[in-house]
């Protein structure tokens, strides 16, 4: 479930286009709120910077932008700060541009209504459109939540919480697809291009989407970094040939991919200090040792740095993995992962023994049902 089990994140750096900075004015109206309350912007590609004080409910915050972002403001009280950077501090989503934007509401961001340039207005009436399967998706982000730790294990629950989830993206993607469709030449159709990509797009899902945006859009400074992405993907999707790399083990043998040729392979990319990464382990162990026999193999490419290679061995040692792991510990710069495209892990690319990719991301039920309708 890719919503509650949420991938680690290459923090890739935030570029502003040649054009002089213009500036912007976010004021509110928040009920009575008291002076012990503050709003702190946070901007795509720039994070928390800019932040202002509510008095009386009131507050003013104007600063200047280069481009026109997705953004978050967040309402903290009495200083709990920790709360605004876990995403739990009562917070709304909103779409940065030159000019004033004002959030109005009795009591709290959340319910804040938002007024402000066209794309700021255009952002928000998608957001009402979205608002079905949002709540939806909160509803069963609350349950995954309330669970416990036995509960979560269990394939069961598993199962339908990504069973849920799939579902609910898939409402969610009509309302993007629909308001792509409705507007080629917005840069919030450009947003909802990624939005439905989400940190692991698969380029047969998004690139038809980008297709329909108009050539203007595509040939923005924006587009265009995204048109590349999705030729890197093209690459690496299903179908294609398995690049080949060579790395070394943690005992500095060289192994290439292009050794497993005649076995299906999974390439599983990862990091010692990647969470999910980690959580995924147990389950990729029990595939593995069941299919071992059976013309199948994993190599572990590990997005750890050198001052982390302790960590990572030790990693391999507590997790109990197996099959063969390599690395440069150049971690983010790691070789196979820029030709596999790799901005968010885990991830990982079933090869077949052609060498051919044939199927990517498998996590959960989902690798071992896979791996199941290949190897007979």
């Amino acid at each position: 479930m890719k919503n509650y089990l949420l991938g680690c994140l290459l923090a890739t750096a935030w570029t502003a286009h040649a054009q002089a900075p213009v500036p912007f004015t976010l004021e509110g109206k928040l009920g009575k709120l008291n002076n012990a309350a503050k709003v702190y912007l946070w901007r795509s590609g720039k994070g928390f910077g800019d932040s202002a004080t509510v008095k009386n409910g009131k507050f003013k915050l104007v600063g200047t932008l280069t481009k026109p972002s997705q953004s978050r403001l967040y309402l903290v009280q009495k200083g709990n700060r920790m709360r605004m950077r876990t995403g739990q501090a009562d917070h709304t989503a909103f779409f940065l541009d030159k000019g004033k934007t004002t959030f109005t509401s009795p009591d709290s961001l959340v319910h804040a209504s938002i007024k402000g340039p066209a794309l700021t207005n255009e952002f928000e009436k998608l957001q009402v459109a979205l608002k079905p399967s949002s709540d939806k998706m909160q509803a069963l982000m609350t349950e995954y939540r309330a669970a416990s730790p036995e509960q979560r294990k269990s394939p069961e629950f598993e199962k339908r919480m990504d069973e849920q989830d799939k579902v609910i993206t898939a409402e969610a993607n009509k309302v993007y697809s629909a308001h792509i469709r409705q507007n080629p030449n917005s840069l919030i159709s450009l947003e909802a291009v990624r939005e439905v990509g989400g940190a692991v797009p698969k380029y047969d899902d998004v690139a038809p989407l980008f297709a329909l945006l108009s050539p203007e859009l595509q040939a923005s400074p924006e587009g265009k970094k995204y048109g590349e992405r999705l030729e890197a993907l093209k690459s690496v999707s299903i179908g294609a040939n398995a690049p080949d790399f060579t790395l070394s083990t943690p005992e500095g043998k060289p192994v290439s991919l292009s050794q497993f040729r005649g076995k299906y392979v999974l390439v599983d990319f990862w990091a010692s200090w990647c969470g999910p990464c980690r959580q995924e382990n147990p389950n990729v162990t029990k595939v593995y040792n069941e299919y071992k026999t059976r013309n199948f193999d994993i190599l572990g490419v590990s997005l750890d740095t050198e001052k982390a290679r302790d960590k990572w061995l030790k990693a391999i040692q507590d997790d109990q993995l197996a099959w063969t792991q390599v690395s440069d510990l150049k971690g983010w710069e790691n070789q196979a992962a820029k030709s596999y495209s790799i901005q968010a892990i885990p991830q990982n690319f079933l090869v077949d023994p052609s060498g051919k990719i044939v199927a990517t991301n498998l996590r959960g039920e989902a690798l071992k049902t896979t791996l199941a309708q290949f190897i007979k």
